[in-house]
């Protein structure tokens, strides 16, 4: 099979086109052929060598923890899904290749209606807006600050909290992305100096929880607007999160949770926009484009090639 992957560690330009053995589906795992893989800065922070504890990462790498596609093979005691079942699903790895094995309680169903791009960057951040406001208790009456809101899980945040009941998400961003955030109901405001004033102004009230999608500047700047730290996290500035005794997210993915968001994105509750879309051969650009930030919602790749055909 094809697969995007790196030989070694560093740049955007170790990813290259792999010819790898075809995975086989093992006793409680299906194979699934892939559409689409989506992108994410977990991903890109494998490819340049870091890795969470419970990781041990050999070369060549293949990053990627979410997928669309075809189930192609089941493995002995899997019941409850059947071969050409069209699904979404997650791993740690992997994902950007033609073909990935994952525990069959890692997929759910596609919707008819859900875009095949859509779907393969949806698992990872429906999961990770999900749990994280789950974590902050964000529900009704609530004022919420996401900085970062524009991103692929701050846009499923914004849509999320309002679902749930908050009264107010203020949403952190550039000036070109403002409109966007206006329409899927948030209140935007400029990131940088002057960003805990910025918040104060449209929220006198004060501000219950923060979300960080952006770094240690704003991690920071909710730390100055949210009065209890129980009720801040972030999803990328960790070492700052532990100097200022804010608690780390813990894991949760599963396809319970996954159904969920699928579920509301059915019934018409959350809207995705895609940001770009790549070919498989290309990711590495895809990898420059998630790491230059303040990007508006979703960057993927296109492993199927006449999906990338298609878009091209």
């Amino acid at each position: 099979m094809k697969a995007a992957a790196a030989s070694s560690f560093g740049s955007p330009d170790v990813l290259r086109l792999h010819d790898l053995d075809d995975p086989t589906a093992g006793p409680g795992e299906v194979r699934v052929r892939v559409k689409v893989a989506g992108v994410q800065p977990f991903d890109a922070a494998i490819r340049r060598g870091w890795a969470p504890a419970f990781l041990s990462v050999r070369t060549p790498a293949v990053p990627g923890n979410e997928f669309a596609g075809v189930v192609d093979q089941i493995g002995d005691r899997v019941t409850g899904v059947e071969i050409g079942a069209e699904v979404l699903g997650y791993s740690t790895l992997d994902s950007y290749a033609e073909y990935v094995v994952v525990p069959a309680d890692q997929i759910v169903r596609k919707p008819a209606a859900m875009p095949w791009e859509v779907a393969g960057g949806f698992s990872g951040n429906g999961q990770g807006a999900h749990l994280v406001l789950q974590a902050l208790g964000v529900g009704r009456g609530d004022t919420l600050l996401i900085n970062g809101a524009s991103g692929a899980l701050g846009t499923i945040a914004v849509q999320l909290a309002l679902h749930w009941g908050a009264a107010r998400v203020i949403g952190t961003a550039s000036a070109p992305n403002h409109d966007y955030l206006r329409s899927i109901g948030a209140t935007p405001v400029e990131y940088g100096d002057g960003l805990v004033e910025r918040v104060r102004a449209v929220a006198p009230g004060g501000v219950d929880a923060a979300l960080d999608a952006a770094g240690a500047d704003a991690l920071r700047a909710s730390v100055e607007l949210v009065k209890d730290r129980n009720r801040i996290r972030s999803m990328v500035a960790l070492d700052e999160a532990k100097e200022l005794g804010i608690p780390l997210l813990g894991p949760g993915r599963s396809a319970a949770r996954l159904q969920s968001v699928v579920d509301l994105w059915n019934e018409g509750g959350i809207k995705i926009h895609i940001r770009a879309a790549y070919a498989l051969a290309d990711a590495a650009e895809a990898h420059r484009a998630i790491e230059l930030g303040h990007g508006r919602g979703k960057i993927v790749l296109l492993v199927d090639h006449t999906l990338a055909d298609h878009a091209s």
